[in-house]
Formats: C-alpha cells, structure tokens, sequence
C-alpha cells in the first residue's frame, strides 16, 4: 500500500486532532500516512510542525469552503480535488463545472520554476485524486489537471488497451500485455 488516508471530520479541531494523531503514530511505521484536515484551526505552524516532524503529509484539499494551504509536510504530496455534491450522479460523465482556475493554483505548486514550486524540493512523489462531485467527470478533470502540468492525456473509454499504446518511440524490450482501464470493483486496484 502506497499511502493510508485519514480524513478527520469538519468537527475536529487541532487541539483535539493532535491528540488522536499522537495516538495513530504508534500504530505502524510501515506506512506513509496523509491528513486531510477540513476545520481552519490547523491551518498554522503548530499543526505543520507536527506534520513535518512525524513525515506525516497535510493532504491538500480542494472544498467548497475550504482550500488547505500547499504545505508540504512529508516527503509526498497527496492532492484531492472534492466537490460539493451539487452534480447528481445521473449527470456524471462530461466535465459540467469550470474548475480550471483552482486547478491552475494548484498545479502552480508543482511547477518546479515558480515560486510556489520550490517547496516541492523534498516530494518523492505526488498523489492527485479528484472525484465526479468536483467537476463533472473525474477522468476528465485528471486529464485536465496532466494538461496544466504539460503531461500527456489520459486515454478514457476503452475497456482494454495494449503496452505497445503506452511505448514511447525508442523503448525495446517491454513486457507486451493488456491493460485494464475500467474499473468494476475494488479488486481491480489489486493485481
């Protein structure tokens, strides 16, 4: 498992956060964990301290009443674009809420030249997530994201594609299979 995620709920403060996640330390140093606080009193340098004494991440997130500061507080950085539930889900499947300008902030952090970009220095890698509820289509909005970060598209739709659809040119010797892209269940994220 890459990362665990623990979202605390709206209610909890950081008086009351620091204390359980004092707790959670001592569960198991065997995986890296991400934070997504959602009440405004963590947002200071007691609670980023915490989090960057203990390599725990301060996920970024991107509410509705609530942007996180791009804090980096571990050696990843773990983004999630969440919407508010205004989309019914008889309307996912298409881009419906022009998000672009939040995901240009965003995105501005990972831009290694900017300003904003040079406290990703330490970041071994970054997780990005975005659901329907944000924009529309949480495809969409990913492949909206890789385009603000000057990265190829993802190809949505095809049940199955090939390696060789994956190859860039001069690459010898990969391993030629198919590849699953829609997902049915859970299981599919587990090989």
């Amino acid at each position: 498992m890459l990362v665990l995620l623990i979202q605390l709920p709206p209610s909890i403060d950081i008086v009351e956060g620091l204390d359980a996640l004092r707790n959670v330390l001592h569960l198991d140093n065997g995986f890296r964990y991400a934070v997504e606080v959602r009440h405004r009193s963590w947002f200071q340098d007691l609670a980023y301290n915490f989090f960057s004494n203990n390599n725990l991440c301060l996920v970024w997130s991107q509410l509705t009443d609530i942007r996180t500061p791009p804090i980096v507080t571990s050696d990843f950085v773990y983004v999630r674009l969440i919407g508010d539930r205004s989309i019914q889900e008889k309307d996912f499947g298409r881009i419906q809420i022009d998000r672009i300008k939040e995901m240009k902030n965003v995105a501005r952090n990972f831009k290694r030249d900017s300003d904003a970009g040079r406290n990703m220095s330490g970041a071994k890698f970054s997780i990005v997530a975005a659901n329907n509820h944000y924009a529309g289509f949480g495809p969409g909005t990913v492949n909206i994201f890789r385009q603000l970060l000057d990265l190829e598209e993802v190809k949505w739709g095809d049940d199955f594609i090939s390696t060789d659809d994956l190859e860039k040119e001069g690459d010898v010797g990969t391993n030629k299979r198919v590849i699953k892209t829609k997902q049915t269940s859970l299981s599919d994220f587990f090989n």
